[in-house]
């Protein structure tokens, strides 16, 4: 029986252009466009800048690296990755798989290293961008409750494997450096919940997708690695789940038990990417539904916020205790605030939507001014946990003055869009980016057709204003 990381390096090896469904081609084009305009958004911010300077600071001069997208500058692989995703992540257009990853702020900065360096083509940057996701999220998918239940944040311990296998791939690895590549993840696997519970700021996919180019390079370099480095008994889900059995102590289904096997089990047949949703609101990926659910549901029965009672949401239990029911930093199904799901029901209800250019994150308000029904109207709204919800999937029910209600069940994939409807969305970001607006036109029409290009970093250069 092969281990887990072999299995991987196998199918990652093995994939190709011709392999990917065209839904899956369709997503990676999407995930390359969001995050994209996440870098855009994120080189004005405060903490995108700063990334920016530490990089350029500690490693101006270098010749042959990588680029820092918007700014241009050349710098290490994993200076640039670095600088790249803390960027996206800043932007505050991520994507989401299961709630508490973002895999686009470490594989999409990871890619565009590899494609740089490899001078990749279109269809290979869309081959190594699915081949990353996958291995990422496979890998993740039942464990990320419980890693998150032991005081690791699973965003970045997961997100050092996307961007590792997306460059590998590039790069042309054969089995055994891919291996290698994964069994270097776990060594620089890192992330932890502690220091935001108490006034700190987390080191998150910056730190993940800088280790996964050291992982590549050393790789590249003729590190061995291993072969149980994943499922062993002192392996990397003994470390970050307690153990290598597939028992869990928190679970998005209720289900405490899976098996490591699950991992690979129809690997090429079964597209786990196609769970990733774009966040196309900046907060937390659990209350983008409660904006427009509540905004359609509104809609469709012509209800005006004055006719409005009251409102209930019944959601996915661990969508009320962020990040982790074991280590709560707020609790959506108390007191209503700005920034909160309660806030954001109340938008989706009294405005029909939300800002798309709004900077609100994770619960912190960002100055801006509220409208006076919203703050009205998000202390009549009840969050109601539930253990039978899927994630991203509220129930949403509007009472009204006159003694009537409505209810609108969302089904958890409405954010799992294709591109036609990501670039319609993603539009709303223009006035707020760096360049102009035909210059973004040029970016969505690349990320449209970029399995014709020859070049899939050209990508890189139409971040930087032409202007």
């Amino acid at each position: 029986m092969l281990s887990l990381s072999r299995q991987l390096a196998q199918w990652v090896v093995g994939l190709t252009y011709d392999d990917l469904p065209p839904e899956v081609i369709d997503r990676a084009k999407g995930v390359t466009l969001h995050s994209l305009a996440s870098v855009l958004l994120g080189s004005q911010s405060r903490s995108g800048q700063q990334a920016v300077q530490l990089i350029k600071g500690e490693e101006s001069g270098v010749r042959h690296g990588a680029t820092i997208m918007v700014d241009g500058t050349t710098v290490t692989k994993g200076g640039a990755a670095f600088a790249n995703a803390e960027m996206a992540m800043s932007g505050g257009k991520l994507d989401s798989f299961r709630m508490l990853t973002h895999p686009g702020t470490s594989i999409l900065p990871g890619a565009f290293v590899g494609a740089e360096t490899a001078s990749a083509t279109g269809k290979e940057f869309l081959t190594g961008v699915a081949a990353g996701y996958e291995v990422m999220e496979r890998l993740a998918s039942d464990f990320i409750p419980t890693v998150m239940s032991r005081g690791f944040h699973a965003g970045p311990v997961f997100g050092i494997f996307g961007p590792a296998i997306a460059a590998a791939k590039m790069l042309n690895f054969t089995e055994d450096q891919v291996n290698n590549t994964i069994a270097l993840c776990v060594h620089l696997a890192a992330g932890n919940l502690e220091g935001p519970r108490n006034g700190g700021r987390a080191l998150r996919e910056g730190a993940a997708v800088r280790n996964a180019m050291l992982a590549v390079s050393m790789a590249q370099m003729g590190h061995v690695g291993g072969d149980t480095t994943l499922e062993g008994e002192a392996g990397f889900y003994h470390a970050y789940t307690g153990n290598n059995h597939g028992k869990l102590t928190y679970s998005f289904v209720g289900d405490t038990n899976t098996s490591l096997g699950n991992i690979t089990k129809g690997l090429g047949q079964e597209w786990m990417f196609l769970e990733t949703l774009y966040r196309i609101y900046s907060t937390a990926g659990y209350n983008i539904a409660h904006v427009d659910v509540s905004a359609q549901l509104c809609i469709e029965n012509e209800i005006r916020y004055e006719d409005v009672d009251r409102v209930e949401a019944v959601v996915n239990w661990m969508e009320t205790q962020y990040p982790s029911p074991a280590f709560p930093s707020r609790r959506e199904d108390g007191e209503a605030q700005q920034g909160g799901t309660k806030y954001y029901t109340a938008y989706g209800v009294a405005m029909r939507g939300f800002p798309v250019l709004r900077s609100q994150q994770m619960g912190e308000a960002d100055g801006g001014g509220d409208p006076p029904e919203v703050l009205d109207l998000m202390h009549r709204v009840t969050i109601i946990p539930s253990h039978n919800m899927t994630l991203f999937g509220p129930r949403i029910t509007v009472f009204t003055k006159d003694g009537k209600s409505y209810t609108k069940q969302s089904t958890g994939r409405e954010f799992m869009w294709d591109f036609a409807e990501e670039s319609r969305r993603i539009r709303d970001v223009i006035p707020g980016v760096p360049i102009s607006e035909s210059q973004f036109e040029a970016i969505i029409a690349a990320c449209c057709d970029l399995d014709k290009k020859a070049r899939a970093d050209d990508l890189i250069k139409l971040t930087i204003s032409q202007s």
